[in-house]
């Protein structure tokens, strides 16, 4: 391995644990360095939060949801930032309180939220975001309740929930339902083969749709695919680890990254493994080390040349580079090892991180963005 060393004050050291091939010279691997992009404070957002949502509109603006300032302190307020201006303003109030609830934006320009943790139960209610009037209105409601579903957008415009809590059982359901948009109304589609909470839900670029890990029973390290063309769930290749409240991400080869989490033991069990998934061959291959543990993580966004930023569980952010298999520090820090908080990538590819709590449950207000 050619030892990588420390080059005008940027990490890029051998403990990525990547064995560097002999024709990746110093030169290459310092402009591939230079690619990782940095961390910069942006603006505090009204509210200090964590376990909210964060959904990217189609004029550019950010819609933050729900979450809590601490534990049983929940919220019903959303705000909105503008990057042009760096700035957020309030966005009115959902119809309840909600930590943990699904959101996505619908082809309509509309956001949909469902689900949840109301103080100690989940919700089946879902409510729908509309920009043009600003205001929340509720909606059908879910075949079940769920906290911390997963929702993702299909290419016919519904959107599939699947899994999440069903109250204070640390453990998933099985059950997956559809949202119809056109109608506004929930429809169950046949279950997934396990349940699952805190797991991933990733688009592939078939438009079939990649669920890993979570916690059932205990925490698994099954993998299934949802076909919408025939709406059920196969079983692929199982997780080289068990893991959940882990992250995944889609790489520009339309493989899926999956990264960190914990193991039953939580937080004495956080994870910095990492593992590949190939739609191709329905199999997961082990791949570089996270440079630290971290858990209770956003879904990773896609940043430039078709490489993965994960931040999350630690003061330090890094981005995963598909052609060099291998982790990079970014430039800059959190202040904190913020977890539950959100990041979204930008209509420019900047990415805004925003909110969390550290190793306590009070929230942040605190944002940073990302730039290449």
């Amino acid at each position: 391995m050619i030892p990588l060393r420390c080059f005008l004050g940027i990490a890029i050291a051998s403990n990525l644990g990547v064995e560097i091939p002999p024709t990746v010279t110093v030169q290459a691997a310092v402009r591939e360095q230079a690619r990782v992009g940095h961390l910069a404070r942006a603006a505090q957002m009204l509210a200090p939060r964590s376990a909210h949502t964060a959904t990217l509109l189609r004029n550019g603006q950010v819609l933050i949801a729900g979450g809590m300032r601490r534990n049983q302190e929940f919220y019903s307020s959303a705000e909105l930032y503008d990057p042009v201006r760096d700035q957020f303003r309030p966005a009115g109030n959902m119809n309840i309180a909600r930590v943990e609830p699904a959101a996505v934006l619908l082809r309509s320009g509309k956001v949909l939220i469902a689900g949840g943790w109301v103080s100690h139960n989940c919700t089946d209610s879902a409510e729908l975001y509309d920009p043009s009037t600003g205001k929340f209105t509720a909606t059908g409601r879910m075949t079940v309740p769920r906290g911390a579903p997963s929702a993702t957008l299909l290419p016919d415009g519904d959107v599939l929930i699947a899994g999440g809590a069903a109250g204070d059982d640390p453990g998933g359901v099985a059950s997956a339902e559809l949202f119809r948009a056109a109608t506004n109304t929930f429809e169950r589609v046949q279950s997934m083969h396990v349940g699952r909470v805190s797991h991933t839900a990733t688009s592939l670029r078939d438009g079939r749709v990649l669920i890993a890990g979570g916690r059932g029973a205990t925490v698994t390290a099954e993998a299934e695919l949802y076909d919408p063309k025939t709406g059920r769930f196969t079983p692929t290749g199982s997780l080289r680890q068990a893991r959940y409240k882990h992250t995944a991400g889609l790489l520009g080869d339309g493989r899926v990254l999956l990264a960190g989490g914990s193991n039953e033991h939580d937080w004495q069990g956080t994870l910095n493994s990492a593992e590949i998934f190939d739609p191709r061959t329905g199999k997961f291959a082990l791949t570089a080390h996270l440079t630290e543990s971290r858990f209770k993580l956003p879904e990773a966004a896609s940043v430039g040349s078709g490489c993965v930023l994960i931040a999350g569980g630690s003061k330090s952010a890094e981005v995963y580079d598909p052609r060099m298999g291998a982790f990079l520090i970014v430039p800059g820090e959190l202040s904190k090892p913020w977890h539950f908080m959100t990041e979204t990538r930008l209509a420019d590819g900047t990415v805004l991180l925003a909110g969390g709590y550290a190793n306590d449950d009070q929230g942040t207000r605190e944002t940073w963005i990302y730039r290449q």
